[in-house]
This record gives C-alpha cells, sequence and structure tokens, in this order.
C-alpha cells in the first residue's frame, strides 16, 4: 500500500478550504509514503473544480457520481469509497475533522479494520508507521498516535497545515465512478436539511477572526453588539455550548469539545468563562482576546490579551476605534 487518499468534502458546489490544506499535507507526506494523493470527490463536479484540485496538488481525482449528492448519507460514501479503494491502495486516509467527517472516517475505519485518529494537528511519516499527533485532557496537552494498520485513517483540524500554491501546469488523472444503487428500505435516507446558520462572510471553522459569545452576556440581544464587532474585523461569530442551550443563537454556531473546532488567527471570547470543554474548540487560536466582568475567570489563563469590564461598554468602544481607524 503506498499513497495518500482524501475526503473531499464540497459546500455550495466547492471544496472545503480544507480539501486544500489536506492535499498540501498529503502532498508533504507523498514522499515518504511514497504514492500518488488521490481526492474523492462525490456528485457532479464542474471541470474548474477538478482542474483546481490538480492544481492544488492531487495527481488523481476520483468524481463519484450518485442521486444523493446534494446531502450527506454516509453509506453513499462509504460505498463511494469502496469504489475508490478497489483500484488504490493508499497507506493513509484524510478527512477534515468536520461533522462529515467526524461521522465517515470511524465508519470508515471500522470497515477496513484500521487504525484511526481523529481531530489531529500535525501527521508524520516514520519507519513505516504514521504518527499522529492531537489535543488531549481538554487542550492541556498533546499525545502522539502511531498508527499501525495499513490504511491508517486519520481526521485533521482545519488551519493545521498551508495548502500548496497552486500551480496551473500540474497534470493530474480524473476518473469517474458509479456508485451503485440503494433500495429505498436497505438504509436510512436523507429527506431533507433545514440550515440555520446561513449568512454570507466564511464559514466559522474557517474564519479568521471569531468573536464568540457565552452566558455572561446575560441575554440573546448581546449576540448583536457581537455581530457588529465581527463584521468590523471581517469575521464570524460564534457560541459556548451553554448560549446555544438557552436558545440565544443557532446551535451550528457553538464552538467546543461537543461543537465545532476552529482556529482563527485572532479569537475574542465575550462573556465566556474558559471551560476545557469549551477551550477544546479554540485553544489553537493564535491569539485569544477575552472580555470578561470576572477577573478571576479562567480564560484569562489561556488569552494572550484580557479586559475586564462590562462587554456592553467593551465591545461598541472596540467597533468605533475600529471603525475610526479606517476613516
Amino acid at each position: 500500500m503506498s499513497g495518500v487518499l482524501i475526503i473531499g468534502e464540497t459546500a455550495g458546489g466547492a471544496p472545503l478550504p480544507l480539501v486544500y490544506e489536506l492535499l498540501g499535507l498529503g502532498r508533504r507526506l507523498s514522499g515518504d509514503v511514497e504514492g500518488p494523493v488521490s481526492v474523492l470527490v462525490l456528485g457532479n463536479a464542474p471541470a474548474p473544480l477538478l482542474s483546481g484540485l490538480v492544481a492544488g496538488g492531487a495527481d488523481r481525482v476520483y468524481v463519484a457520481s450518485t442521486e444523493a449528492a446534494g446531502l450527506y448519507e454516509s453509506d453513499v460514501w462509504l460505498a463511494a469509497l469502496r469504489e475508490v479503494l478497489a483500484k488504490v491502495s493508499p497507506q493513509l486516509i484524510l478527512a477534515g475533522h468536520t461533522p462529515l467527517g467526524a461521522d465517515l472516517a470511524p465508519r470508515l475505519a471500522f470497515q477496513l479494520n484500521a487504525a484511526i485518529a481523529t481531530g489531529c494537528e500535525q501527521l508524520a511519516q516514520s519507519g513505516g508507521q504514521v504518527h499522529a499527533t492531537r489535543p488531549c485532557f481538554g487542550h492541556k496537552a498533546r499525545e502522539v498516535l502511531s498508527l499501525l494498520t495499513s490504511p491508517a485513517v486519520a481526521t485533521v483540524r482545519a488551519r493545521s497545515s498551508e495548502p500548496l500554491d497552486p500551480d496551473a501546469n500540474r497534470l493530474g488523472e480524473v476518473t469517474y465512478l458509479t456508485v451503485p444503487a440503494f433500495e429505498a428500505a436497505a438504509i436510512p435516507r436523507v429527506k431533507s436539511r433545514k440550515r440555520d446558520d446561513v449568512k454570507d462572510g466564511p464559514r466559522l471553522e474557517g474564519a479568521k477572526v471569531v468573536v464568540a459569545g457565552g452566558r455572561g452576556l446575560g441575554c440573546p440581544e448581546g449576540f448583536a453588539e457581537l455581530a457588529k464587532l465581527a463584521e468590523a474585523l471581517g469575521g464570524v461569530v460564534g457560541a459556548s455550548r451553554v448560549a446555544c442551550d438557552l436558545g440565544w443563537c443557532p446551535h451550528s454556531w457553538q464552538i467546543g469539545l461537543t461543537g465545532k473546532t476552529v482556529t482563527p488567527e485572532l479569537y475574542i471570547a465575550v462573556g465566556i468563562s474558559g471551560a476545557s470543554h469549551h477551550m477544546a474548540g479554540c485553544g489553537n487560536a493564535g491569539a485569544i482576546l477575552a472580555i470578561n466582568s470576572d477577573p478571576e475567570a479562567a480564560i484569562f489563563k489561556d488569552a494572550r490579551f484580557g479586559i475586564v469590564g462590562d462587554y456592553r461598554e467593551i465591545v461598541p468602544a472596540l467597533v468605533r476605534e475600529i471603525v475610526n481607524s479606517r476613516a
């Protein structure tokens, strides 16, 4: 077995930025695992998308046609992966550490009887084994796992690896596959999907600036103030689990161990205490700015910058300074 296979997750008809990060990681690992870097895309992929994947580092792109391409169904993806694995024998299979990847990768590893590491920050190869580094103990430590099977499966956190500079002169193969149809009663089927986080701008997982609010906001109206700050910084609004559970904002905004993992350049935590399950979702931010009325809040231990005070005064003041600095 040799090479790397990447699960090419898409959104809105385009690959997630994380896919290009995985391509960069795959290319850097390909010298050690000695084989091609392949990508699987599910659904009808336009030619520019495929050429973009090749330019981003793919040697082979597999396009699996299926009627269920618009909605994620694990059995459909697994069937597509089986079609690809019948043609290639990768040493390593990579997926993004996203809701799709976190659901699909363990299922695939179980079917292959393969070792798996989820939520990885670094991957390396030596001695014929893949070594995965990931956070543990609520992001307070790192562990290194040796994946002893071939293939091995790993999910990788966003912004853990740099994408390659696109090379329009790169050549690659494109292969079209057909996923076998399933009987309607054979597997659970997704009938519809409702999104509650439809908004312009970057996705929460890929944003360079995240402004997150917690219980300390005191009311749902506080998120309107955070939205102004996020807009001024070109960022996205997130939230702690408590704020989501209280119904102040959609659960799709949740950051933490049971929510999304973000790695922005700047993470602004407003009214968030800093519990370990929340820090597990934002601990890899480039810098954390904490705004909290409690000077003893645990968030200040993880923050590079801290402001003690009422966010109702601090956040509008920050917005004014940012706007005035650009005037």
